[in-house]
């Protein structure tokens, strides 16, 4: 039986450090993570690598389960390769595995919540959003382009693809511009 870590953090500026460091302290061989948000699996090569890897008999382990998604349905999803392919799932935060069928409660339990709680955090977001909003205090993120500048460069004959890729939107978003005053 090969124990094979994954570690994962949502942003570039944060390390997965301690997590890896839990891993072998589990008893990891073989740890593999990455830098991207777990919202979903586009983009999350390191994990598919370790899908990819698993021989029956393996153990995948992270330190906690929000590690592998987001999403209940996405967690459930990655539980079942798992099993289709032999392995098991440890958790070491809280203490679970897809070993027994108790682990299998826990896993469905514990992605609920953390759906959950993923939910509450966007609603509380949003209405300290709305509530800057209303005190004057939140502008959003700051334009990458002005109309004005725009609106020069389409009349020196520049095309709105052009513009996009000089400031990195799309020609949506230069011809949405052309309408600003």
């Amino acid at each position: 039986m090969t124990s094979i870590g994954y570690a994962r953090v949502s942003t570039v500026q944060q390390d997965y450090g301690i997590q890896e460091q839990a891993l072998r302290d589990a008893g990891c061989t073989i740890i593999r993570g990455e830098k991207i948000s777990g919202k979903s699996r586009d983009g999350r090569t390191e994990l598919a690598t370790v899908l990819e890897f698993l021989r029956p008999g393996d153990e995948l382990v992270v330190q906690r389960l929000d590690r592998l998604g987001r999403d209940t349905r996405d967690v459930l999803n990655v539980v079942f390769e798992i099993e289709q392919k032999g392995a098991t799932l440890r958790v070491l935060n809280p203490a679970i595995s897809t070993g027994g069928i108790e682990g299998k409660i826990m896993m469905t339990v514990l992605g609920l919540v953390a759906e959950m709680e993923r939910n509450f955090l966007r609603e509380r977001q949003a209405a300290g959003i709305a509530k800057a909003k209303v005190a004057g205090a939140y502008k959003g993120r700051k334009p990458k382009v002005g109309a004005a500048t725009v609106k020069a460069l389409l009349a020196e004959g520049l095309g709105a693809t052009e513009i996009g890729k000089m400031y990195g939107i799309s020609r949506q978003a230069v011809y949405l511009k052309t309408k600003e005053t």
